[in-house]
């Protein structure tokens, strides 16, 4: 086979992970009646949102746990960083993610090969600590504390176990079977307790597609503890 050939393949095995991945996610999310895209978009505008002023164009952001980078577009777009670094455990997500990189200013590291020197302006969190044991939660915060400047932000995303449709969507995704969710008052504890200060706790995605005509109500409903995603922002003292 020619080097060609196995370039080929190895594209079409990272586009198998990829499309696995999406159709097993799917299973859970697709209840809702909208796709991995339309939270990942959501989940960040409600993030630019929130931080307001206090984000400057610029600055460095990581993506931690960043699984096939699906998140990737909507932060460069949303956060214009100088420098978006993906995080994985993965490295068949990265493998799979690097076909996602839409630009050059993206820089894709396994979790073990990667050193927090404390210059991140952002880091971005969606979806990961349910999968982590929750004795090892407290080392991923301090990992996260490592890696930000001074004045820098943690946006913690996590499933609401409060939410009946949350729940259902996690039984329902072969990879999150044998999670263990986490309260958004838990997820708040693990961040003060690694030195953050939090500046606020915000519910988001309360409304399926079918009630799309209500979803102009969620900005209203955020501090609200009923929606499926919640959002702990934290800053580094």
């Amino acid at each position: 086979m020619t080097a060609a050939g196995d370039n080929r393949g190895a594209f079409d095995a990272r586009k198998t992970y990829a499309q696995r991945y999406l159709a097993e996610l799917s299973q859970g999310i697709g209840v809702s009646g909208d796709d991995a895209a339309f939270f990942a978009r959501g989940r960040v505008s409600f993030l630019r949102r929130e931080l307001g002023a206090r984000w400057r164009e610029g600055g460095a952001v990581l993506d931690y746990g960043c699984g096939i980078g699906t998140a990737f577009p909507f932060l460069l777009s949303e956060f214009r960083p100088s420098r978006l670094t993906g995080l994985e455990v993965s490295r068949e997500a990265l493998e799979a993610a690097a076909e996602r990189v839409p630009g050059g200013n993206i820089s894709l590291r396994m979790m073990d090969d990667f050193s927090p020197d404390g210059r991140e302006q952002l880091v971005y969190c969606n979806g990961v600590l349910h999968h982590v044991p929750p004795a090892s939660r407290s080392r991923a915060v301090e990992f996260v504390g490592a890696a930000l400047a001074p004045g820098g932000c943690f946006a913690l995303f996590e499933n609401n176990p409060w939410n009946p449709g949350a729940r259902l969507v996690m039984r329902r995704i072969p990879f999150d079977r044998g999670a263990v969710m986490l309260s958004s008052r838990e997820a708040r504890r693990l961040l003060e307790a690694g030195g953050f200060r939090v500046l606020a706790v915000r519910y988001l995605f309360f409304f399926p597609s079918v009630l799309r005509a209500l979803r102009p109500l969620e900005r209203l409903l955020k501090n609200v503890p009923l929606g499926a995603q919640y959002m702990v922002l934290g800053r580094k003292a």
